[in-house]
């Protein structure tokens, strides 16, 4: 997890492999409900990051819409950023909510957000421009 402070690398991303939210296939989680691995058989660049699928069709419905699929805040704790603070999240703690993914640093938040959704996205999206500008220095 790390510190109180900026965690200043994308929560979603393993450093040397560019691979988003740890290589798990981000529709799974609208489709089956679970987190579940991709394959590297099916992947997908988008915002500088290689996306892996388990198969085919959710490939192809990521790369026409990686604004619904893709965890929202760029994979970073809601709970986190509502507090003003930049914590990766985690591919298994995860909640779709209102048609989006949220992921969380911890299972104790992800309980928290699923309480309060509502309060919890729209503190988080006021915190976010700033937090997200301050990620980008």
């Amino acid at each position: 997890m790390g510190s109180p402070g900026r965690n200043h690398r994308a929560p979603g991303r393993k450093p040397l492999l560019g691979l988003a939210i740890e290589g798990y296939d981000p529709v799974a989680y609208f489709t089956d409900e679970r987190a579940v691995r991709g394959l590297p058989d099916y992947e997908a660049a988008e915002a500088g990051a290689v996306w892996r699928f388990r198969n085919a069709s959710n490939r192809a419905s990521f790369v026409a819409h990686p604004e619904i699929y893709g965890p929202q805040f760029g994979g970073y704790d809601p709970i986190d950023l509502a507090r003003g603070v930049t914590c990766g999240g985690s591919p298994q703690f995860w909640a779709v909510t209102g048609q989006r993914l949220y992921l969380f640093g911890r299972e104790d938040h992800r309980d928290a957000f699923a309480a309060d959704p509502g309060r919890f996205v729209s503190d988080a999206s006021a915190q976010w421009p700033t937090l997200q500008q301050d990620l980008a220095q």
